[in-house]
């Protein structure tokens, strides 16, 4: 992708600029990409990744603060999101029994059910998304990307 003819210039645009901007151009691209993938099953990318952390909690409760933390996107409406996942039946919440102020979030069957059934149109769409790369070159993106 060519950031000058993403964004419709002819200007130079100094290197670490045309960095940021290339950047958010490709998180852009790669989140629209996934959203498109997950659309017809009317869930969004942050409510895609909330499901995953339940599922790597691997049967144990996360309360919002767990699930934030480790979101890729960080947001103040998580809750909001727990509470449209628990609509759809897929994670559920209760009260600690032995603090109750402690919320708990578990994952229901019907959502590992649902990431399970998504989970290899997923797999296909990041397989696309990085088909123009070889496996050196990803090694090397990743370890450029850490340096942030």
């Amino acid at each position: 992708m060519n950031v000058e003819e993403a964004i419709k210039t002819n200007a130079r645009i100094p290197l670490k600029k045309r960095t940021i901007i290339h950047l958010s151009l490709v998180y852009n691209k790669v989140n629209e990409q996934v959203a498109l993938t997950l659309k017809p099953f009317e869930v969004s990318v942050q409510q895609f990744n909330v499901l995953r952390i339940l599922r790597g909690q691997k049967g144990k409760p996360a309360n919002l603060s767990t699930i934030n933390e480790r979101m890729v996107t960080k947001m103040s409406n998580t809750s909001r999101l727990v509470d449209k996942l628990i609509v759809k039946g897929y994670v559920n919440r209760t009260i600690c029994e032995h603090n109750r102020r402690k919320v708990e979030i578990n994952i229901t069957k019907n959502g590992l059910q649902f990431l399970n059934e998504i989970d290899g149109m997923l797999f296909e769409k990041e397989e696309e998304i990085l088909s123009d790369f070889t496996e050196l070159e990803l090694v090397r993106l990743n370890e450029l990307l850490d340096k942030f």
